[in-house]
């Protein structure tokens, strides 16, 4: 499997961006999507999970600003993030997590600044 995200950059704070996690092969519908991110001299933190029920679940400091979605026909897990904040600048990453394996992306680097 593998994982190419796409749709980071650079955003003024309150303004938005749409990140994009593309998988190869033919698991993605049976697996957990995720979004982690990183910011510099900080830990990987999770942002955002949709299960394969596309139940989610978004970490507080995100909540009612981040959206996560997956189109299971494209293979593709979407983050919609609304109201960025200059603390949301970070690497992002999509993780995939089928039964006891998982596998990262190369993540796509998020800076928000005015």
């Amino acid at each position: 499997v593998q994982l190419q995200a796409s749709g980071g950059g650079l955003v003024q704070p309150g303004g938005s961006l749409r990140l994009s996690c593309a998988a190869s092969g033919t698991i993605f519908s049976l697996s957990a999507m995720s979004w982690y991110r990183q910011a510099p001299g900080k830990q990987r933190e999770l942002v955002a999970t949709i299960t394969i029920t596309s139940s989610t679940n978004y970490a507080d400091v995100v909540k009612g600003r981040f959206t996560i979605s997956r189109v299971n026909a494209r293979s593709t897990v979407y983050l919609q993030m609304n109201s960025l904040k200059p603390e949301d600048t970070a690497v992002y990453y999509c993780n995939l997590k089928y039964r006891f394996t998982e596998y990262w992306g190369q993540g796509t680097e998020v800076t928000v600044s005015s």
